[in-house]
């Protein structure tokens, strides 16, 4: 998942996306009179942490009222096929639903797939190769009309049409046509636009998936925002992110791209015929902010309800909300990981000890700290698979010593690893970051005094964050521009090392527009690791290839971890129903929250 993503599971690319203002230490967590404990507070707040892993005041939740989410981002797109922020995927389950989708329960659990527009989890048959559903009765658009195994199969199709909806994840293009066979429905030459053989649809209600090898995470595919259906006759192209055409409980009234979304029932969906939402709001808006102090404010004083971002306080926000709101927090340990990664197309880091130089000239307590510190920021990071993944070895794994002997960096190694990479006196790079993240900025700037330590020239250069497919994402322009090092984070598109590292680590994710593998990794043995992962029987083995795989990225040095992230979120004393779900890296699962006082 982009690190909005991302996502963003979840991307995030996605997916991948922090909103914090400013930079400098976290607050202590600490103080908060009556609004510290778990038990709740005067103002009606559920209490600290209350929603971390399990539902706080889920009996409160009433029908009605307007739920109102706060942003500084817009989303990469509103579209199905091609959002990857985490948080997208996330709200996109008010609008779009799936054949499956993840369960609505607090932490793990919310990770595991349940039946959305299908009757039942997959038949699976043909040794893992053969996947049918069913789908259920009543399921309609939001104009009435049954949604259709077609419509299904369609709305998949259109992840075939990179040229024209590029950014989103292309997991199902890759397992169900490795081959590049299929054209996508653009260019599809069959009367009825549904050409991709791999997807039968005999009849309206009944869909089957072929695929050409198994691929036990499948089904988590199928989980994803990228699998929603789209009506042949309703999509507008590269225009469908203004407007989506409803699936889901709720349907677009208003978009001003950048300023506000309003979503309002959708009249034609039942409740009858959608095991997964309750939907509790009559109305759910997002306002967005230039500003993330000035959201942080509204959001304190109960102007809006929810960060839709996810990604904590800013610094200002946090210190006064410790101080005052504390039973308005929680502090989830996310599934992103924040990190600089060192696009080998980029002299001089096509040399592995110029990487290394970095690695080791870094100060990774400071990064912590301009990450937030270890509340609001996390961890420090020692590797690159985030720790809810299975196969993680968490901090034990610290190959450069990075929360350990190098914690404040090691000039000494640094400049061994710049003589042995043939620069001994240095040498100048750009670190790119996103204008509309100061937490980036902030650890771009600690990046930079501390390489600065070891004759490494650091300049910063600030892009438009909401362009970031095309300018980080487009190989040539990063090497155009001369971006040695890019700053970014991902969190899984779903709970596996296939479902975090594939988009990053492995060659096939080497695209032209909207990459994600920016270190531009092509490493047969990595490849052949992914390979070996997917044919994997048990889950002990899986485990084992998943560790193997993060030490081959670890010992490449193509990443400097900088945390395992931890949140500082905000819920507003007004909602209920509310709790953090692994399926979205630590976020609140937004499709089931209700307001206690919809008349307000």
């Amino acid at each position: 998942m982009t690190t909005q993503r991302t996502s963003g599971r979840r991307k995030q690319a996605l997916a991948a996306a922090a909103v914090v203002a400013a930079l400098l230490t976290t607050a202590a967590c600490g103080g908060g009179g009556d609004d510290d404990g778990g038990g709740g507070s005067k103002n009606g707040a559920a209490g600290y942490d209350a929603a971390n892993n399990k539902v706080a005041q889920a009996s409160e939740a009433k029908k009605g009222g307007t739920l109102k989410f706060a942003s500084t981002q817009d989303a990469d797109s509103w579209d199905t096929t091609r959002g990857y922020y985490g948080f997208m995927w996330n709200f996109s389950r008010y609008y779009s639903r799936q054949l499956v989708t993840n369960k609505t329960e607090p932490g793990a659990a919310g990770a595991e797939a349940t039946p959305d527009l299908a009757t039942g989890l997959a038949k699976v048959s043909d040794d893992g190769k053969t996947y049918t559903y069913t789908l259920r009765d009543g399921v309609t658009w939001e104009d009435g009309k049954p949604i259709t195994s077609k419509d299904v199969k369609y709305g998949i199709e259109r992840v075939w049409a990179q040229d024209v909806l590029s950014g989103g994840p292309t997991y199902l293009k890759e397992v169900l046509d490795p081959k590049g066979e299929y054209k996508g429905p653009y260019k599809d030459k069959s009367k009825d636009k549904l050409g991709l053989k791999a997807i039968e649809t005999p009849d309206d209600k009944t869909i089957v998936f072929h695929l050409p090898k198994a691929n036990s995470d499948f089904e988590e595919m199928l989980a994803l925002t990228s699998a929603s259906p789209v009506r042949q006759d309703k999509d507008t192209k590269s225009k469908y992110g203004l407007h989506p055409f409803s699936s889901g409980p709720y349907k677009f009234e208003s978009y001003n791209p950048g300023k506000d979304l309003t979503l309002v029932r959708n009249t034609e969906w039942k409740q009858s015929s959608d095991p997964v939402r309750k939907a509790y709001p009559d109305k759910i808006t997002i306002k967005f902010f230039s500003n993330a102090n000035d959201m942080d404010a509204r959001l304190i004083a109960g102007d809006y309800d929810i960060d839709l971002a996810q990604t904590g306080l800013s610094p200002q926000g946090r210190t006064t909300a410790l101080k005052e709101h504390k039973a308005n927090l929680d502090n989830p340990v996310s599934g992103y990981i924040r990190y600089a990664v060192f696009p080998q197309n980029v002299k001089p880091f096509d040399n592995i000890h110029c990487r290394k130089a970095v690695l080791y000239g870094a100060d990774h307590v400071s990064l912590q700290t301009a990450r937030g510190g270890p509340v609001a920021g996390g961890d420090i990071g020692t590797n690159m698979l985030p720790p809810a993944v299975p196969g993680s070895e968490g901090q034990k794994y610290d190959p450069y010593e990075m929360a350990g002997a190098n914690k404040n960096g090691n000039v000494e190694k640094a400049k061994e690893e710049l003589k042995a990479c043939g620069k001994p006196n240095g040498f100048k790079t750009t670190i790119a970051v996103r204008n509309n993240k100061p937490v980036e900025v902030a650890t771009a700037e600690s990046l930079q005094a501390s390489l600065k330590k070891v004759n490494i020239d650091v300049e910063i250069d600030q892009y438009d964050g909401s362009q970031y497919a095309s300018v980080i994402g487009s190989p040539t322009n990063v090497a155009k521009k001369g971006y040695g090092i890019i700053i970014m984070g991902w969190g899984p598109d779903f709970p596996s090392v296939q479902g975090y590292g594939l988009p990053l680590w492995h060659s096939d994710y080497i695209l032209d527009s909207a990459n994600n593998n920016f270190a531009m990794i092509d490493d047969p043995k990595i490849d052949g690791l992914f390979a070996d992962y997917l044919t994997a029987k048990d889950d002990a083995g899986k485990k084992k290839i998943a560790t193997e795989i993060n030490h081959k990225v670890m010992e490449g040095a193509y990443y400097l971890p900088f945390v395992f992230e931890k949140f500082l979120n905000w819920r507003s004393s007004d909602i209920a129903n509310v709790y953090t779900t692994d399926a979205y890296s630590g976020m609140y699962d937004f499709v089931n929250i209700g307001l206690k006082n919809p008349k307000k």
